[in-house]
């Protein structure tokens, strides 16, 4: 899974595939891949 973040509302989407359009403001090619940060509690 990987978490796309809106540039222009700053929705985050968890999705396997980049999204066309954004669920939250309905733009499109807005959408950029962010990584999540690391989690330091799993082992």
């Amino acid at each position: 899974m990987a978490i796309f973040t809106c540039e222009k509302c700053g929705a985050t989407v968890d999705t396997r595939c980049k999204p066309k359009k954004c669920q939250k403001c309905g733009e499109s090619n807005c959408l950029v891949k962010t990584s999540p940060p690391p989690d330091k509690s799993k082992k």
